[in-house]
């Protein structure tokens, strides 16, 4: 174990349904500043890799490289919107030498450097142990759910019991991932052979993919700062 820690941040020019989002006035600053900054102020994290198709996007926006940050340019082959994610992580870890990387993406304004700094602590703790080689983090569900066709799928609709009552499910919300290097290439995915959950609130979990999304997450944001206060 080499003790360093990679942050992965990636980041397209262009996004489908919100067109530029990442780069899109959120609350007072571009939406990646936000995860950005969360990640930086994370003492344990060494670097942040940015790896991209919008260099100079991100360079008219006042983002250069520097001792903490680093963009690469995101390969061809890999670039699209079709292309998984983990082809993305991979290119990275083979061209970045750690033990343990945190993956986030920029549509996550809301997670706390507490967030990650916390699950940060726990996985490093499980994976001393040899009990963990990747984390992701989730929402705790109870609620009831059904099929398209209208069946129950985790309850008995002839024998209700209370919401909070039913066994709790839980949801990857796509906020955060940690992995060590040997447990990414174990499955060739973020999340290896011996996985842990994080729970994470709703609020701060708010990822941003559509358009409600964005008007969901700046409420939410302007909420919290007037909690502040």
């Amino acid at each position: 174990m080499n003790n360093k820690i990679i942050a992965l941040l990636p980041m397209k020019a262009n996004s489908e349904r919100v067109k530029g989002k990442n780069f899109k006035d959120f609350c007072g600053k571009p939406l990646y500043r936000w995860v950005l900054d969360a990640l930086l102020e994370v003492k344990d994290i060494d670097t942040v890799i940015i790896n991209t198709d919008a260099r100079e996007i991100l360079k008219d926006y006042g983002l250069i490289e520097s001792e903490k940050v680093i963009i690469r340019d995101r390969n061809k082959e890999i670039c699209g919107d079709l292309v998984s994610m983990n082809l993305v992580i991979e290119d990275d870890l083979r061209n970045t030498n750690a033990d343990i990387y945190v993956m986030t993406h920029t549509t996550n304004p809301l997670m706390s450097a507490d967030v990650i700094y916390k699950a940060l602590r726990l996985f490093k703790d499980k994976y001393k142990q040899g009990l963990a080689d990747s984390l992701f983090t989730v929402n705790k569900v109870q609620t009831r759910f059904y099929r398209y066709d209208g069946s129950a799928v985790n309850h008995d609709p002839d024998n209700l019991i209370r919401t909070q009552d039913l066994e709790p499910w839980y949801e990857e919300n796509s906020n955060l991932y940690i992995f060590s290097r040997s447990g990414f290439f174990s499955t060739n995915a973020r999340i290896g052979k011996r996985p842990i959950m994080y729970e994470m609130s709703k609020i701060e979990s708010i990822d941003i993919d559509t358009h409600e999304d964005w008007d969901l997450a700046v409420m939410a944001c302007k909420c919290m700062e007037n909690n502040k206060h």
